[in-house]
């Protein structure tokens, strides 16, 4: 009776905790790696901000400088035009914006003076405490003051220091579209040996999704200004270009924008046509909102990186929690690059494990 050879020791751990095992570790890695890089950009935050901007803008009008240099433009001039129709349409767009705002800030401030008042008229002869709280309200008010001046002179430097940002990121716009067709050679010569062609994938599918998503959102966005404007002037309600240029502007920030936006509109008609204008401004702003979210994300991020909206906003919390309302603002095309990244890479490596291995012949 022959002894069978003994095969080596087993495993120590079984297949499937091996490979949760490996998992972990890996997401630990990458989380690491993500933590100290929000902490690097956070500490060269003044250097960061203007470039991630800058690269938003990219994607946002890299096809409207790509049919420039099709029509023969020069990619120089092509680019300047690109920059300038950019500053153009943002200027006015801000400047409609705080136009229509200051024209219907008393009426706003004066209509809410009224309604608090009418419900302490109403309220307060019962026998509750609202003619404490809104004395308790004035001193706070009064207190607040006191420091309105130091207030007033941060905000002279946030100004400040926005605008050159802006400054900054236009003219990196410039010349990340000029020399948009050198990017890819230098990021292969930049890559390791043998992950140029990875690496450059994960560049062009990580554009890919921004190129969508902000072309979808600004879609998006164009559609829902111009309803709500349509609306507002049925209406009639004063300064209706202006939060249409609001609701534009706010329609880069998910869902929060939106709010903000329609809770200013819906204030203006409040102060100027009263509260029954201002339940059908409501509605209208509900009715966009609904046509947003069951017709046009749909049908038009349809092409692009798909994201449920808890995805979105965990990512604008963390957006907001570590830049502010600039977080909100990158957080979600920064997500969508991400999420095509993780795509292209699951592509690979799946086609790695489809491929069939060559046969031998014997």
């Amino acid at each position: 009776m022959q002894d069978t050879p003994s095969s080596g020791p087993g495993p120590l751990l079984p297949g499937p905790v091996q490979r949760l095992a490996a998992w972990c570790a890996v997401l630990l890695l990458v989380s690491g790696v993500v933590y100290v890089g929000i902490r690097l950009c956070d500490e060269f935050r003044a250097a960061v901000v203007p470039v991630l901007l800058a690269l938003l803008g990219t994607a946002l009008l890299g096809p409207l400088h790509r049919r420039l240099v099709k029509a023969g433009v020069h990619r120089s001039v092509a680019a300047a035009l690109t920059c300038v129709a950019v500053v153009a349409v943002v200027g006015g767009a801000v400047y409609i914006v705080v136009a229509a705002l200051i024209d219907t800030g008393d009426e706003i401030v004066a209509s809410l003076k009224e309604a608090s008042r009418g419900i302490a008229e109403h309220f307060g002869a019962a026998g509750t405490s609202l003619d404490d709280l809104a004395s308790n309200a004035r001193e706070l008010l009064s207190k607040f003051g006191g420091t309105a001046a130091s207030g007033v002179i941060s905000g002279f430097s946030v100004v400040g220091e926005s605008i050159a940002v802006a400054v900054l990121a236009l003219l990196l716009v410039f010349f990340f579209l000029r020399d948009s067709d050198k990017a890819a050679g230098a990021l292969r010569s930049l890559a390791p040996r043998g992950s140029a062609d990875t690496l450059e994938a994960m560049a062009r599918r990580a554009l890919k999704a921004v190129e969508g998503f902000m072309r979808g959102t600004t879609l998006i966005a164009l559609i829902d200004a111009l309803c709500i404007t349509v609306g507002l002037l049925l209406l009639d309600v004063p300064g209706a270009p202006g939060l249409g240029a609001l609701v534009f502007v706010g329609a880069y920030i998910p869902y929060l924008g939106a709010f903000i936006s329609g809770a200013v509109a819906v204030l203006v008609a409040l102060a100027d046509r009263g509260f029954v204008i201002a339940l059908w401004v409501l509605g209208v702003v509900v009715a966009v909102q609904v046509l947003e979210g069951h017709v046009l994300q749909p049908a038009i991020q349809s092409r692009t990186v798909q994201m449920h909206p808890a995805v979105v906003m965990v990512a604008i919390t963390a957006g907001a929690s570590v830049a502010g309302v600039l977080g909100m603002l990158l957080a979600v095309p920064l997500t969508a690059a991400a999420f095509g990244v993780a795509e292209e890479l699951r592509t690979r490596y799946e086609g790695q494990e489809a491929s069939p291995e060559p046969s031998t012949d014997s």
